[in-house]
């Protein structure tokens, strides 16, 4: 953590002394369509300047998806093609989904699929807001993304998921209900129309297949329950979670050879609580949690990569390069191979629920259980051995400052562990250990005279899942994740009360550590995705002359079998630099730790 126990201590001591008052964010955080409006007209234009009638690629920096070799394909299918326009309110836009036939051809089955890639591409015209979007197939979660924010003249842009994880889904023989919900309102100040297409692309392993080395409980899983709302219903499929209290929850039945279990969680955040992170104790404070209850306890929890919208903190900021994961919103793997002895205990159903700690209006949550089962036997047997999960340990400080300068200091930390065996056909008697830690430390500065605030976050989450025989190791996967964000906002330069400059700067950063081990061999990934952006609008005599932004990107993925990187700089709508390399040729052109560069960028900012 950026700031030492020691330091901690010193402020728990001084604000224990004084009285606290808490103060608001001096700031708009969203902007409407005539301010960006009047923020663009202050700008100068790109050098050309584009056609007016030439839509604008907006993008976010991902890695391709390049099929396995020896693979063939693609075979691509467009599922859904729809323009969004009154639908608010409305019930998703659903159509039947059968396998592509070309998926029958190379054999049918969900083995036979070597990469899927679920791609949206979507165009806009006119003046809209930033909306949310899910993609749901027989009710499970594919994509959780944001729309790009339009501008008269038009943008585009697309996202390609892997969506492999989710063969057996596409695979099934029983046709199936695609949803994808876009809730949008059109009206005389409002007129942009999202149209979108959803194509899937599939490769396949070359006929006839080699058998593949055992992989047990490793590869997509055999069975995908949707743990999510059911249609009909006049909205997306997810939980709405409205206040700390409320509870998203949902019935299953796990089949009865299950052997493996794993829950990817969805999430987003809006209204009230699109902000977060920058949050005073009036507003519940900075923290948030996703926590999974299974029949009411629980299991493990998600801390969320803080994802700036395309419309948050001010538009500008997100053109042409958009925030780390706002096209495609990240999901979170919770084990739950050692509950299994809750799940299989033969009861009917069983509950799996969530709650958002300190949660204002309005958060979205839902989530796919992923199933391996044994083939050989028509039940398993299972226990619980140990469970640990100590209450969430957080505290908030306050150090007043001067009139109108406040400062706020919250942690938090949660540990969750779990041991317990399944007893299978298989593999025999295997034993499943599951552990997550989780620490979190927020501060946030509020200057009211000069309309500052500065938050500096940083999120740090570490999870293991080992599951042995008496042979050893059957599969084992770590985690280590490391989650950064920077906002500055506020006015500097100020000569005078009506000359003065406007600044937003906000830093976002993840790192990414895995590795899995199974009967085949050891596979590991890194993952170092940084972003930089700032504007600035010069203001003289009350009115703004100037505007300028731009943003820096850089990622670099490493993995056993494959690398990308790629360094991207943009000014205003202008791509300035762009640099990618699959050989990972370039050294040391990542940066170091976004908390660093954010603590530093911070004092600077401040001291101006």
């Amino acid at each position: 953590m950026a700031i030492s126990y020691l330091l901690f201590l010193v402020i728990i001591i001084l604000t224990s002394l004084l009285p606290i008052s808490i103060a608001s964010p001096p700031h708009k955080l969203r902007l409407s369509a005539s301010e960006v409006a009047a923020l663009e007209a202050a700008a100068p234009p790109p050098p050309p300047p584009p056609r007016p009638d030439q839509p604008t690629t907006f993008f976010e920096v991902d890695r391709p998806h390049r099929p396995p070799p020896g693979s063939f394909g693609p075979c691509s299918t467009l599922l859904l093609s729809h323009s969004f326009a009154y639908t608010y309110g409305k019930p998703p836009t659903t159509v039947a989904y059968s396998p592509p036939p070309c998926l029958a051809a190379a054999g049918g089955r969900a083995s036979s699929i070597a990469l899927a890639v679920l791609e949206w591409r979507a165009t806009c015209r006119g003046v809209q807001y930033d909306r949310i979007f899910g993609v749901w197939l027989g009710g499970a979660e594919l994509l959780r993304g944001c729309t790009a924010e339009p501008r008269p003249s038009g943008v585009e842009w697309s996202v390609s998921k892997d969506v492999t994880k989710y063969a057996s889904l596409l695979a099934a023989r029983n046709s199936t209900t695609l949803a994808v919900n876009l809730g949008n309102i059109v009206d005389d100040q409002y007129t942009g129309v999202f149209h979108a297409d959803l194509t899937l692309h599939l490769y396949f392993h070359h006929p006839p297949a080699p058998a593949p080395p055992p992989q047990p409980g490793l590869g997509p899983a055999d069975a995908i329950v949707p743990i999510s709302q059911s249609l009909p219903l006049n909205d997306g499929l997810w939980f709405q979670i409205t206040n700390g209290r409320d509870v998203g929850s949902a019935s299953i039945t796990v089949p009865r050879n299950t052997f493996r279990a794993v829950l990817e969680v969805y999430l987003s955040y809006h209204s009230d609580d699109e902000f977060w992170y920058t949050n005073t104790p009036r507003e519940h404070g900075p923290f948030r949690e996703v926590t999974v209850l299974v029949d009411g306890d629980i299991v493990g929890a998600v801390w969320p990569f803080p994802v700036v919208y395309t419309g948050g903190v001010n538009p500008l900021l997100w053109r042409p390069i958009t925030g780390i994961g706002s096209f495609s919103l990240p999901s979170y793997d919770i084990e739950l191979t050692p509950f299994l002895g809750k799940l299989l205990d033969g009861s009917d159903e069983h509950e799996v629920a969530f709650q958002v700690t300190n949660a204002q209006d309005v958060w979205f949550v839902d989530a796919n259980l992923h199933l391996w089962l044994d083939p050989r036997c028509a039940a398993t047997a299972a226990g619980v051995v140990s469970y640990d999960a100590p209450p969430l340990d957080t505290t908030i400080a306050v150090r007043p400052g001067g009139p109108g300068d406040e400062f706020y200091y919250t942690t938090a930390f949660r540990h969750v562990s779990a041991y317990g065996w399944v007893q299978t056909a298989s593999y025999g008697r295997i034993t499943a250990a599951w552990t997550q830690r989780l620490g979190y430390e927020n501060t946030n500065r509020i200057i009211q005279d000069s309309s500052v605030q500065a938050v500096n976050q940083t999120t740090d989450a570490y999870s293991a899942a080992h599951v042995a025989d008496r042979a050893g190791v059957l599969y084992s996967q770590e985690a280590q994740q490391s989650f950064g964000l920077y906002m500055f906002v506020g006015v500097v330069n100020q000569t005078s009360n009506d000359t003065y400059t406007i600044a937003r700067n906000v830093k976002l950063g993840l790192a990414e550590e895995r590795v899995a081990a199974g009967r085949s061999g050891f596979w590991s990934r890194s993952l170092r995705n940084e972003q930089d952006c700032e504007m600035d609008v010069d203001v003289e005599e009350g009115d703004a002359v100037g505007v300028s932004w731009g943003a820096r990107q850089t990622y670099r993925y490493e993995a056993s079998d494959a690398c990308y990187f790629r360094n991207v700089t943009s000014l205003g709508y202008t791509v300035v630099s762009d640099h990618s390399d699959e050989t990972c040729g370039l050294k040391g052109s990542a940066p170091g730790g976004i908390a660093g560069l954010g603590a530093t960028a911070g004092a600077a900012r401040l001291s101006s």
